[in-house]
This record gives structure tokens, sequence and C-alpha cells, in this order.
């Protein structure tokens, strides 16, 4: 067995080395897909902010409130779709049906006449902005 003390240290050695290596290699590659999933997360965080950003940010104001077909025969329906941004309350008056804040909602509306709809969204410190829709049924 003297043989075994001569090649022991060697042996470990290598061991050591091979561990120390596979050891790298998963801690190398752990550290690239943990930047690469920091770089991911930045890169959907500034794409959100800009985002945000082209729908006006956090203030208060209807992006869009129209109607197709603007002109219905009596009986016809008409979608009538609407979009605010900042909003926590949203109504339409007339009432068609319950709404909600949404960045692109449409509902139908089926007038007997000629309609103004009115959308007004609310934020949460009381401001309030309005506008106006005018639903024409033909005769």
């Amino acid at each position: 067995m003297p043989w075994l003390k001569r090649i022991l240290p060697l042996v470990t050695t290598i061991l050591l080395a091979a561990v120390v290596y596979d050891g790298s290699i998963f801690y190398f590659r752990w550290r690239a897909v943990r930047n690469s999933e920091k770089a991911q997360a930045l890169a959907e965080a500034q794409q959100a902010q800009k985002t945000l950003e082209m729908l006006g940010g956090d203030r208060l104001h209807i992006m869009n409130f129209y109607a197709t077909p603007g002109v219905i025969r009596p009986g016809d329906s008409s979608t009538i779709c609407y979009g605010v941004n900042g909003a926590t309350k949203v109504r339409i008056e007339p009432p068609i049906e319950e709404v909600r804040p949404a960045l692109n909602h449409c509902l139908k509306a089926t007038p007997r006449a000629d309609t103004e709809y009115k959308l007004i969204a609310e934020d949460g410190a009381g401001h309030s902005v309005t506008q106006n829709l005018f639903l024409k049924v033909q005769r």
C-alpha cells in the first residue's frame, strides 16, 4: 500500500481541481443568468415607464370617446368606446350599462332617439374630466 500513499495527494489534488473547476462553471453561469434577468427586468421597467408616459403619465384624462357608427336607424345598435387614464371612477350619462376605468372599453347602445352621451371620469383626488358624444338616430 505504499503506492497508495504516493498517489493519494495527486488524486486529492486532481479531485479538488475538478470540484473547483465545476464550481466556477456553475457560479459563472448562475451569475450570467442573474445579470441577464436583471437587464431584462430593467428593460421591461423602462418600457413600462415609456408606455405610461405615452398614455399621459398618471394624470387624469379621457383618451377617446366615440361611437361606431355615429348614425343608426331605429332599433339598431351602435358601439360606444372610451378610454381613460388616471381615473378611479367612470360613468356615462345617460347610463347604458355599468362602466369601469379602462384604457379601452366598448359597449352597445340602442337609443330610440338622438342622444347626447356624456363620459365623466374622476380620480381619487376629486378631479373630474368630461367629454360629450352625439349619437344620431336616423328617421
